[in-house]
């Protein structure tokens, strides 16, 4: 759950800044054009497709490929690589023509094979990617999760009629298939990746709006415009430079001194003012990412039976988010009623269960009291979360509730940087409680749901960084990626939510808005469904 955490929340030599080769202050230079600068973080895993999870890479990821389709900044899909995608009756196949002419930036082609052997790749358990739940549906993937099984052992569903012409074949039907093919995991891989997996996530070679240039890690990473990109999302600048950041008060400082153009994560001690700042160009709108705390799947006294299930519940309801949205997040935020936003088809406040993330502290202490009687607490419970990220006051907020609500010693503890983070939550050595969150991959409640909390996606193989695993949720998935109509599946994507609401695998906490900050020169700024910048369109 990184991309929320959700959300969420980005040519000449650099340091914290761009100096030399005639760079101005307001980040454009004379020998290069309009170049944006971008707020950011080191991305957490290797800069390749599969392995993108977090927010900060993935949009990284995003200028430098083009995938099947994209979306719109409503969220809607349209074609891009694919000239047709073509569902048969009950959506188990599909057939998917590409368009003519597309080549990665080291001038080799883009076919069908380009996405057939990724998609294999970022399925085959032997190759380690955090993608591959994605590909659960497609025939063959359960081959690919068996023991010992060839890295290069593709998806027998993938069919490669030609270069232009690839048939998928699904193991089960899945109406949300098309949506899906925007996101990361879906991307082409050229001939060279293979070759040496490693390097080439320190060079990548895509076939996006723009190309990479360089990366200085722990400082920068800049694209540069793809002159023979010709799709929809055409870069009306010259390049992207995502500089790294690990304190966002210094990269708020920045904005505010023409230093860096764009900052899509603000320090909580900004929140209360940055809307009258006329330093800045301020923007608060809703959007559809969420913040939750999750468990870890092997924890202290909430482990996935009765006990732990009451100590969730008890957790969530002495937890008191109005007041944390209130004063601490200035209103920048919406206390939430379920597991996914808004703003996306299927979200529902009047589900069954509903109460269990209410604020209620007299029925906390009886179900944590109901607990004990199981097997009394001992310890302390921990609450871990990245130190570079702006959630200190209302992680503190939260330790120091549940120690007046529930009478335990609450320890927490920061990690130095979201890289150390992301890491140890993706080997599963966080200590306790952690701070989680959401961005949609693509507009449906199906990614909300099934990408987190499946089994498919557990173990490793997805964003179910806390394995939850329940048979009648996973049933409930299947029937809403069977179901004939959008209405038909959110009956099914509800009846799971109410099973989560009763489990409390993660802790929903409220639904943030986007909020951002740019130079006040900068043209064009927008955001799309997941509140990232839409960076192809922005000059200045």
């Amino acid at each position: 759950m990184k991309r929320a955490a959700a959300a969420i929340a980005a040519v000449c030599a650099l340091a914290m800044g761009l100096a030399g080769c005639g760079a101005k202050q307001n980040g454009t230079s004379s020998e290069q054009g309009q170049i944006i600068t971008v707020g950011s973080k080191e991305p957490t895993n290797p800069l390749t497709p599969g392995q993108t999870l977090d927010g900060n890479a993935g949009q990284i990821i995003n200028t430098l490929y083009a995938g099947l389709v994209s979306y719109n900044a409503d969220g809607s899909t349209r074609n891009e690589v694919a000239k047709e995608i073509k569902a048969n009756d009950d959506s188990t196949e599909f057939t998917i023509t590409l368009n003519d002419g597309w080549k990665f930036t080291d001038g080799t082609a883009v076919t069908a094979k380009s996405f057939a052997r990724a998609w294999s790749y970022v399925a085959n358990v032997t190759n380690g990617q955090l993608g591959a739940s994605f590909f659960s549906t497609i025939e063959g993937y359960d081959d690919l999760q068996k023991d010992g099984v060839d890295g290069d052992a593709q998806l027998s569903g993938l069919e490669v009629k030609d270069d232009s012409t690839l048939i998928v074949h699904m193991s089960r039907p899945d109406s949300v298939f098309p949506l899906k093919l925007g996101y990361y995991a879906f991307f082409p891989l050229p001939d060279s990746f293979y070759k040496d997996p490693k390097s080439y996530a320190e060079h990548p070679v895509g076939n996006g709006p723009y190309k990479f240039e360089s990366w200085t890690h722990g400082t920068s990473l800049k694209v540069v415009k793809n002159p023979d990109y010709e799709g929809p999302r055409k870069a009306k600048n010259d390049g992207i430079t995502f500089k790294m950041y690990t304190d966002t008060n210094g990269a708020y400082a920045d904005v505010q001194s023409g230093n860096l153009d764009i900052l899509t994560t603000l320090p909580s001690t900004a929140l209360g003012s940055f809307q009258n700042n006329k330093l800045v160009k301020a923007y608060n709108e809703p959007g559809s990412s969420f913040v939750a705390m999750m468990f870890p799947a092997k924890s202290n006294h909430i482990t996935y039976d009765e006990e732990g299930r009451l100590r969730r519940q008890a957790i969530s309801k002495a937890i008191d988010r109005e007041t944390i949205v209130e004063k601490i997040l200035h209103g920048t935020a919406t206390p939430a009623t379920d597991f996914i936003a808004p703003p996306i088809s299927g979200y529902s406040s009047t589900l069954k269960n509903k109460s269990n993330i209410e604020y209620d502290a007299a029925e906390a202490k009886a179900l944590w009291a109901k607990a004990d009687e199981i097997s009394p607490w001992s310890g302390e419970l921990e609450i871990d979360y990245p130190s570079d990220a702006p959630v200190k006051e209302w992680i503190q907020a939260i330790a120091n509730g549940l120690k007046n609500t529930l009478g335990i010693e609450v320890k927490v503890n920061a990690f130095p940087t979201s890289k150390d983070y992301y890491t140890a939550m993706d080997e599963r050595k966080l200590g306790g409680m952690y701070r989680g969150g959401w961005a949609p991959d693509y507009p449906s409640a199906e990614n909300y749901l099934v990408q987190l909390y499946s089994s498919a996606a557990a173990d490793g193989k997805g964003g179910n960084s806390s394995d939850y695993k329940n048979p009648d949720f996973d049933a409930a998935m299947d029937a809403a990626a069977a179901s004939s109509s959008v209405e038909e599946a959110n009956k099914h994507y509800q009846e799971g939510e109410e099973y989560l609401l009763e489990d409390l695998p993660s802790i929903p906490l409220w639904y943030t808005n986007t909020v951002a900050v740019s130079t006040p020169n900068l043209k064009n700024v927008a955001f799309d469904f997941q509140s990232n910048p839409v960076l192809y369109d922005i000059t200045k």
